[in-house]
């Protein structure tokens, strides 16, 4: 064959490996830049997420398990490899633009929210192309690392899981620290495209021409890339001026202006427009009035819109702590929304602090009068762990004598719908569980007031309008007719009596996050009601008949199993796993937001430790072959079941930590090392598991039992965010991890036991 000669030569295995790296740095990039552009479009909580990363997983194991099974005759596996890897450079930009054409297609109307039904749509088709190739691309590898090397699918396949998983800890850490950072989307492809089509070349051509060559070709690339940029970007925000559109660590951040006001999208999401007086003085006036004389003020969040101002009209605040997680949104109210924000940051009471809002309150020592949560509902992860048990409690220590805790939550003047009932009742309940004293006050915006001292708040309109004349401030929508209106007798009783409808709902905590279950299925039901049904069928399907389901498919599988050798066992352990090892990163990431704040860089070094402990686990698999195979599998699938609940003992532990050496430690060192650890799992796992698989005399595809892991952590992304953990909780979720593995650790103990 040639070339493959070759490339069995020192150089030639570097060129090979490089070429193998590159499939999971390129697609660990692209997931980061394409999912990010997926969210500006769905405006995305956990449900969208878990489709996307459905969709993307599903065509990647489509594209390994069915295409892979296609070789040509004549065609060398380095040429193969060569022509996918162009074929990818290419793909990935042409997905940025159709993820941005998208919206033509399936949001008639600016602005309009996509359902999950359409979500699922485009998901599936922009991201097709190139996961499809991704994936053949694994299979491909496989193929040129057995002819290059000469070594057996088994191994060979193992081999590139490996390279693959240190390819995509350098493409994660990379993507997330450096890349978004400074560069759009298609910069970012251009500079993916980079190596690919360099390494390419070298697998195709040889020599040094051929590289060079490809130097060449990149520059009308970047132009190309530039065009479509500036088109896409139009197509994006068709009938809305776009003054300003760049990436933040967090997110994608873009200005449009329209009709005499300008406004913010926060990934998709409208963060808040200028000029909005009316939510500016809603969002700070009711609360600060509830407080006969507020010194101290902790705003988090919504402060560059106008509200922070509006709070400082409040003579008596000596001290005004303003929290906002994006650096970079402060830097774009500077020049795009000044009016509203560069007065406020210049007044000598204002200290603006530039971290998570709940890693603020966790860490601060200070106390203040009143603490304003002026943040969207609790519709992610992200948001929800503002409105649990645990951070109430952590916001009460941080209350003065006689302070208080505002929160509001969209609603609607005359009617509450099942979905927000549930959502208020929740959150009115878990309120009630910290605080002495909870008012709530009706109409558009629900707003919830909550004092850690009977006798604190005000229900009466009259002492409202007094305290607003007597701090000489003049509004235009808080005003005395509205205090009357909105605290009529009988609309305060209607919204009680409509929260008590809701009937008996769970408290909202950090381990059982129910609150963003309520938030989601509110969400859905905007669409299509049956989206909300579906939602809450699952939701109201109690633990104890899933697990008992899973349980009886479990031993439907090992039966049937029993009798399909060790490659069934392999199957079997393999798909479980890929399940496993993705809820277990929800598990993580989610849990590691909870107990030390979105902190953006760790959550970045959480993943890429991950991947680095499933390519040290691979490269420790690959030196311990033997005939103990079987052992080990059952071994690895008996730990994989145990992990969930070790997990959430150890984050249970995590969270009584309060000394601030000991916090880092958990932070910096201890929450990396068990990211390590389940990869390192996962990646022991799949040497064992391909050896087994490959090894029964059969000639299978090489990129089979990677579509399995694929698929089965597919399902995990359905089913762990958006149902399994904020239906169940976090303990409830890792037994059922353990109930997933069981079936794989029985087959591979029956086969070592044959042995």
């Amino acid at each position: 064959m040639t070339g493959s000669r070759s490339l069995a030569s020192a150089g030639g295995r570097r060129i090979v490996d490089a070429a193998l790296a590159l499939i999971g740095f390129t697609a660990t990039v692209a997931q980061v830049v394409l999912l990010r552009e997926l969210m500006v479009v769905f405006h995305g909580n956990e449900l969208s997420l878990g489709l996307m990363l459905a969709s993307w997983l599903a065509w990647t194991a489509a594209g390994s398990g069915l295409l892979g099974r296609i070789r040509w005759a004549t065609a060398p596996p380095d040429r193969v490899v060569a022509a996918l890897e162009v074929a990818i450079s290419i793909a990935l930009p042409l997905s940025i633009a159709g993820v941005r054409f998208s919206r033509e297609a399936f949001q008639p109307v600016a602005g309009e929210m996509l359902g999950p039904g359409r979500m699922l749509a485009t998901a599936l088709t922009v991201l097709a192309p190139f996961c499809v190739l991704s994936g053949w691309l694994f299979a491909a590898g496989s193929r040129l690392r057995r002819s290059a090397v000469g070594e057996e699918t088994a191994t060979a396949s193992a081999r590139v899981y490996l390279l693959e998983a240190a390819g995509s800890a350098a493409g994660g850490l990379l993507a997330s620290l450096v890349l978004i950072r400074r560069f759009d989307s298609f910069a970012v492809a251009w500079l993916v495209a980079a190596p690919n089509l360099l390494v390419a070349a070298r697998l195709a051509f040889r020599g040094t021409v051929a590289p060079a060559a490809a130097v060449l070709l990149l520059a009308p690339a970047w132009i190309a890339t530039r065009a479509l940029e500036n088109v896409s970007l139009r197509a994006l925000w068709r009938g809305l001026a776009v003054l300003e559109s760049r990436n933040s660590v967090y997110g994608n951040l873009t200005v449009v202006e329209t009709e005499g006001s300008r406004t913010l999208y926060e990934t998709g999401l409208a963060a808040g427009t200028v000029p909005d007086p009316a939510s500016a003085e809603e969002a700070v006036h009711y609360a600060l009035l509830q407080h006969p004389w507020p010194k101290s003020l902790l705003l988090i969040g919504g402060g560059w819109q106008g509200a922070l101002s509006e709070a400082l009209r409040h003579a008596s605040l000596e001290r005004a702590d303003y929290v906002e997680l994006d650096p970079a949104v402060l830097d774009v109210a500077e020049r795009r929304f000044a009016a509203a924000w560069d007065a406020a940051r210049r007044d000598p009471r204002v200290r603006v602090h530039l971290l998570d809002g709940r890693l603020y309150v966790r860490r601060t020592r200070e106390r203040y009068d009143v603490i304003i949560i002026n943040l969207p509902e609790p519709e992610t992860a992200q948001l929800n762990r503002f409105y649990t048990l645990e951070f109430f409690r952590e916001a009460a220590r941080r209350l003065t004598q006689g302070g208080l805790l505002s929160l509001r939550l969209r609603a609607a003047e005359n009617y509450v719908s099942p979905e927000l009932a549930r959502l208020l009742a929740s959150i009115d309940a878990t309120l009630r569980a910290v605080f002495a004293e909870v008012i709530v006050l009706p109409g558009e915006t629900v707003h919830f007031f909550a004092a850690t001292h009977s006798g604190v708040l005000v229900r009466e309109a009259e002492a409202l309008e007094q305290r607003l004349r007597a701090r000489g401030i003049r509004t235009r929508y808080v005003r005395e007719y509205y205090f009357r209106f909105r605290l009529m007798p009988v609309r305060v009783r209607a919204l009680q009596e409509q929260i008590a409808a809701a009937g008996p709902v769970r408290l909202n905590r950090d381990f059982a996050p129910v609150g963003y279950y309520y938030g989601v299925t509110r969400w859905s039901a905007q669409f299509d009601r049956r989206y909300r049904a579906a939602l809450e069928a699952v939701g109201q399907a109690g633990f104890v008949p899933l697990a008992a389901a899973m349980l009886a498919a479990g031993m439907l599988i090992a039966w049937r199993g029993a009798r399909g050798g060790a490659r069934r066992a392999a199957a079997v352990a393999v798909t479980a796993m890929g399940f496993t090892l993705m809820t277990l990163q929800v598990l993580l990431l989610i849990g590691f937001q909870v107990l030390f704040g979105y902190v953006y860089h760790q959550l970045a070094l959480i993943v890429g430790a991950f991947m680095a402990g499933m390519a040290m686990g691979s490269r420790q698999a690959l030196r311990c072959a033997g005939p103990g195979d079987a052992h080990r599998l059952a071994l690895l699938a008996g730990l994989a079941a145990l992990c969930g609940p070790v997990l959430y003992a150890v984050l249970r532990g995590l969270a009584e930590v309060s000394a601030a050496s000991a916090v880092w430690v958990a932070g910096q060192v201890v929450v990396p090392a068990l990211a390590a650890a389940c990869g390192w799992l996962g990646g022991f796992q799949f040497p064992v598991a391909s050896r087994l698989y490959f090894g029964e005399g059969a000639r299978f595809a090489p990129g089979g039992l990677y579509a399995l892991d694929l698929l089965g952590a597919c399902a995990g992304a359905m089913l762990a965010s958006g149902y399994l953990l904020p239906v169940f909780g976090y303990f409830r979720t890792a037994l059922l991890l353990a109930i997933v593995n069981w079936p794989g650790a029985f087959l591979a103990w029956r086969i070592a036991a044959r042995r």
